[in-house]
């Protein structure tokens, strides 16, 4: 219960001070102060009376009266001092909140509403405002966290965090981002700062090392990782996650510490677990792959598996193998993507294995922009000769979603500049839908290469599109160098580059050794 308080105005004179105070200061005393018992205004009105009524000085008076003197001027001496002192801090005040953008009006305001800060020494206020200052809170951050949270000008809990990010061990001063530190003053009663440094060294113990725990503190909310929940709260969470990869996860995505154990992180990733049917190895890979997803309501999670289950007519099993692959199906809206894709999939002819098969190669296609991307793609297909509504236009698309729609016309371009045809490029992608997507620039040069260094015509690729699909550098060049040496100039492509590294190793070896028959070079070829 705060002490009932009494205001004195208070008017410094020029000779006291080398500016006057506007505006005024206003001196508080508690009412229970050292000269309560006597008040000045008592002493006033003795003094008086005395003087009017011609009685002895003061001085003369008898011993009790006496005391009563010598007691009451000490109180004076006492009264006049505490006022001084206290005319002194306030002068300072009102200089140090100018410094940090306060006019006098608005420092006033804040005195009143907050007059702990009136009382409180003025070199602990001054040394806080150094050390958020020094923490990189500083100008309007300062000043506005200063007018939302007094308190972290005067709370005593506020220093042991300062002390820890300014001088502790892990030598984190200027490595905290200044919003982070000021979020947290803002947003955080100061009695949950309390044991705020052991909590953070709770992640020390996990493994987190010392370099890391700065992009962790960075981009968590520190408020709710570590403020908000019990030391013990914490110790049950970071066990939780050690069995989902600990460390790591929490490195991957520092917002994980936000989450409520209990009420968040359990059910979301046993969901998880429980669709992966118990495999917390595979369930860890996808939290790994995705962290984000424990962001989904349960709920959320459910009706993505629900919709695949009824409409695409999958199975648990099957789609926790898409999730492993691509977890990001669950950031895809259920209605404006996952409908509309799977219902073009069962238009086109696909199965429920078909789509299960397809989902697993080419799952970005749940969630890029149809105007945007697929709209281009499925028009470029159908221009070179794709059938609406068939199976071989559903596997194309699939081949095309790893491509960008700008490469994919590229690609297209550079077949035509050698000479092929629609049909042509047609007949290639359907042995070999992953023409499609190649990088134009690279498929340039390795046709450039199979027609001007190995002398062979374009339309062997009608044969044998894959060719495109191998190294230029590492495996093109090198194998037709070697074979060129034994064989000359007709080899096939597809001997030349399907075969293992392994057997084309053993066979040059073979193809190199020279028998003394009439002087010949052996080749089985």
């Amino acid at each position: 219960m705060s002490t009932p308080t009494k205001s004195f105005p208070f008017s410094p004179s020029p000779s006291c001070f080398s500016y006057a105070l506007s505006p005024p200061i206003r001196i508080l005393f508690p009412s229970s102060s050292l000269f309560s018992p006597l008040p000045l205004q008592k002493l006033n009105v003795a003094a008086n009376s005395a003087e009017k009524s011609n009685k002895l000085p003061l001085h003369f008076l008898g011993s009790q009266d006496s005391s009563l003197v010598q007691l009451n001027c000490s109180a004076l001496a006492i009264s006049e001092s505490f006022t001084n002192s206290f005319v002194d801090s306030g002068v300072m005040i009102f200089s140090l909140f100018r410094e940090i953008g306060f006019n006098d009006t608005d420092t006033e305001a804040l005195l009143d509403a907050h007059p702990v800060i009136k009382l409180s020494p003025f070199e602990s206020i001054r040394t806080r405002i150094h050390s958020l200052q020094t923490l990189g809170v500083s100008g309007l951050s300062l000043s506005r966290l200063i007018v939302k949270r007094p308190d972290v000008l005067t709370a005593l809990e506020i220093d042991g965090v300062v002390c820890f990010l300014l001088e502790g061990d892990l030598e984190l001063a200027g490595k905290i981002k200044p919003s982070q530190i000021e979020h947290l003053f803002n947003s955080t009663e100061p009695k949950f700062l309390a044991g705020f440094e052991a909590k953070v060294r709770l992640l020390l113990q996990l493994g987190i090392t010392q370099e890391t725990i700065v992009p962790v503190l960075n981009n968590a909310n520190l408020t709710k990782a570590f403020c908000l929940k019990s030391f013990e709260d914490i110790e049950r969470m970071l066990t939780f996650l050690n069995r989902f990869g600990g460390v790591d996860l929490i490195l991957r995505r520092p917002a994980l510490l936000n989450y409520d154990l209990d009420a968040q992180l359990i059910p979301r990733v046993g969901f998880l677990l429980e669709l992966s049917g118990g495999d917390e190895t595979g369930t860890a890979t996808v939290l790994h792959k995705l962290p984000f997803v424990v962001a989904y309501s349960v709920d959320h999670l459910k009706d993505h598996v629900e919709f695949l289950k009824s409409f695409a007519g999958l199975s648990e099993e099957e789609i926790f193998r898409i999730v492993l692959v691509y977890p990001n199906m669950f950031s895809a809206s259920r209605k404006r993507k996952l409908h509309p894709r799977i219902d073009f999939l069962k238009q086109c002819g696909l199965s429920s294995h078909d789509i299960f098969r397809f989902l697993i190669k080419a799952p970005l296609f749940l969630s890029l922009s149809f105007e945007g991307n697929l709209a281009y793609k499925l028009v470029f297909l159908v221009k070179i000769g794709y059938k609406k509504n068939t199976k071989e236009l559903a596997m194309a698309m699939g081949a095309v979603t790893r491509t960008s729609c700008k490469n994919m016309q590229e690609v297209i371009g550079v077949f035509l500049n050698y000479g092929l045809t629609c049909d042509d490029i047609l007949e290639m992608s359907m042995k070999h839908p992953q023409v499609l997507q190649y990088n134009h620039e690279s498929l340039e040069e390795k046709m450039d290469y199979l027609v001007e260094e190995m002398g062979r015509e374009v339309g062997e690729l009608l044969a044998f599109p894959a060719f495109l699909g191998y190294k230029l550098d590492g495996r093109i060049k090198h194998r037709y160098e070697e074979k060129k040496k034994i064989l000359g100039e007709g080899m096939s492509l597809n001997k030349l580059l399907s075969v293992s590294a392994a057997r084309f190793s053993t066979k040059s070896k073979r193809k190199q050794r020279v028998p003394a028959i009439n002087g010949l070079d052996e080749s089985d070829d």
